[in-house]
């Protein structure tokens, strides 16, 4: 969760190797300028054994920078018609799980790094403001650090039904808890404001995350939200969607919430005709496993 370099990775890796990418089809009306969010986080981009390059269809000039964030975005005027973005990279995962920290200790607000501050604020969908009191009715007795975010993370899941058709491109952390419904974003959003206003620095993560050590049958790869918390010093993972650690977590983006990492954004009329997100493991892909090796 070091924000300041990216992780290197070892020259022999056990683990599991994991085929990932995805693929938007769009119906455009008109020549439109997009933003893609798309491509590994660098901070773990030294786990990629073939890069997640962005490839259009057809082709177009982009131009690729960071945001305020550190996110790597890529620019383009796509033409009308039909377009495709689409990515396909080979990751090296350890195998492990989220890693956890049970004895992590919550900052005092007045000891934490001036670049934290602003992740205990309000932001568009984790409106602090309106949740604040119910948060310290809920969660004041608790424990200080992990124990205090665990607890929100539980009531987060005892508390909202996931329900794809429920999804909203406009739902509110507090609007999430007055419904009891929604998708992985709103689990994140809840959680987020939660501990903001019990002044535990949280942002918002969107990125890979595979079946991995799963019961099956498992659902149809997605990409998916979580929160990073900043207890003991560093950033970690805390899943309120799933609420255990998991492995296959990949981070793409990070922010104060969804608005800051939208994996595309287009400007103007717009159809989404294909979504396709893969995290496979490369021995049962029978294009990238080696001769042999399928059972």
């Amino acid at each position: 969760m070091d924000d300041s370099a990216p992780r290197l990775r070892p020259a022999e890796t056990s683990g599991v190797r994991m085929r990932i990418g995805c693929r938007l089809r769009y119906q455009l009306t008109q020549p439109t300028p997009i933003i893609a969010m798309l491509n590994v986080h660098y901070s773990r981009f030294g786990d990629l054994e073939r890069a997640d390059y962005l490839v259009t269809q057809p082709s177009v000039p982009l131009e690729s920078y960071r945001d305020g964030f550190g996110n790597w975005c890529t620019r383009m005027v796509a033409p009308a018609g039909d377009f495709t973005l689409s990515t396909d990279g080979i990751f090296r995962d350890t195998g492990r799980p989220d890693p956890t920290a049970p004895d992590a200790a919550q900052h005092a607000v007045q000891d934490l790094p001036c670049d934290r501050l602003g992740y205990l604020l309000g932001s568009r969908y984790c409106d602090t403001d309106l949740l604040s009191e119910e948060a310290w009715r809920l969660f004041e007795t608790t424990t200080l650090g992990w124990a205090r975010v665990q607890a929100i993370c539980d009531f987060v899941r005892s508390s909202v039904s996931f329900d794809y058709m429920e999804a909203s491109a406009t739902r509110t952390a507090s609007e999430t808890l007055a419904g009891g419904q929604g998708v992985c974003r709103d689990f994140a959003h809840l959680a987020i404001a939660l501990c903001r206003c019990m002044n535990i620095p949280a942002r918002y993560c969107t990125g890979y995350l595979s079946e991995f050590g799963q019961p099956t049958p498992h659902p149809p790869d997605d990409f998916a939200a979580w929160i990073e918390v900043f207890l003991g010093g560093r950033w970690w993972v805390f899943d309120p969607r799933n609420n255990s650690p998991r492995m296959g977590r990949i981070l793409i983006a990070r922010g104060r919430d969804a608005a800051d990492v939208p994996l595309t954004q287009t400007f103007g009329p717009n159809t989404l005709t294909q979504f396709d997100v893969w995290t496979w493991d490369v021995k049962d892909d029978p294009v990238e496993a080696p001769s042999g090796s399928r059972n």
